[in-house]
């Protein structure tokens, strides 16, 4: 298992600069990938809340909090797991790239607005505020298994 810096420093060496936003959307969906993979694998232990703009890692928001946009050079090598991130979670990660590389963060943000991960994790409360409450993993492999039959 990784960290969350692992696969947001991963991301921004393969696609660069980004909006915080698209890079939290990206972790989010490279988990959900290896989540609905046979082998149900969670490639990092960060949890995901469901805030006004959709889920984000409250571990990596602090890393870029008040910033837009991000680099590599965002995460500081303390953060960083001391081995190289697996072949197969890479190919998790390629394959949430591959998907939802070229949307933007809105775009993402507004995916994750109409799926039940976050609607499940964000009911009862007001949508325009951030939520503590953390999007299930039994949920986001539901949901995306599902999804994934009939597409």
């Amino acid at each position: 298992m990784c960290k969350v810096f692992d696969v947001a420093k991963y991301i921004l060496s393969e696609i660069g600069e980004v909006s915080t936003m698209k890079l939290q959307k990206l972790c989010y969906y490279s988990l959900v990938e290896g989540l609905v993979s046979p082998q149900q694998v969670a490639i990092f232990p960060n949890k995901f809340s469901a805030w006004a703009n959709g889920p984000v890692c409250r571990d990596l928001w602090n890393v870029h909090q008040g910033l837009f946009y991000v680099d590599k050079k965002i995460i500081p090598k303390s953060l960083l797991s001391r081995k190289e991130l697996p072949l197969m979670y890479k190919k998790y990660i390629n394959a949430a790239l591959e998907k939802y590389g070229k949307m933007t963060g809105t775009e993402l943000s507004e995916l994750t607005h109409k799926e039940k991960p976050w609607i499940d994790a964000i009911q009862d409360v007001n949508t325009s505020k951030n939520s503590n409450r953390v999007l299930s993993n039994k949920v986001i492999i539901e949901f995306y298994r599902k999804k994934r039959r009939y597409v």
